[in-house]
């Protein structure tokens, strides 16, 4: 049914890792789906868009991603899924647009993502797992 699954993974929040655990294993012994993690990196402040502070920033902001990826990798093994099964992905960005724009790239059959607990801003999801479900062209699976 699915060729290609997209999980969104917030590296700092091991404990929403661990939630879709579980539904990712399921749906991926289901089918012979690809597994893509994805781990977005927060973009830079607003001023080094204008040039401030960008030669200074910009190497650092490879040795985060490559940090990234590395944690994401780890996470990835606690899975259990077949190598062959699992692509890792660390960009930088709003999370909500690269979860949407990987989806499109690599056409997606299902999301899961994990969400916070809502406070009243949010009421209902977390802001990025809202837009994601508003905005994805395949079924999004969350988490709670």
């Amino acid at each position: 049914m699915y060729n290609s699954i997209l999980v969104p993974i917030d590296i700092s929040e091991t404990d929403l890792t661990h939630q879709v655990i579980p539904f990712v294993q399921a749906h991926a012994v289901m089918n012979t789906a690809k597994v893509h993690f994805l781990t977005v990196i927060p973009s830079l402040p607003y001023y080094s868009t204008l040039g401030l502070a960008y030669s200074v920033e910009m190497p650092k902001i490879k040795e985060i991603q490559q940090a990234a990826l590395e944690k994401l990798d780890e996470l990835a093994k606690e899975f259990k899924l077949p190598p062959e099964k699992v692509q890792t992905h660390a960009v930088t960005g709003s999370p909500k647009d690269q979860i949407l724009k990987l989806a499109d790239s690599i056409n997606a059959d299902l999301i899961i993502i994990a969400s916070h607990r809502p406070d009243i801003s949010t009421y209902l999801l977390g802001s990025n797992a809202a837009a994601v479900v508003r905005h994805a062209k395949c079924p999004v699976l969350v988490v709670r």
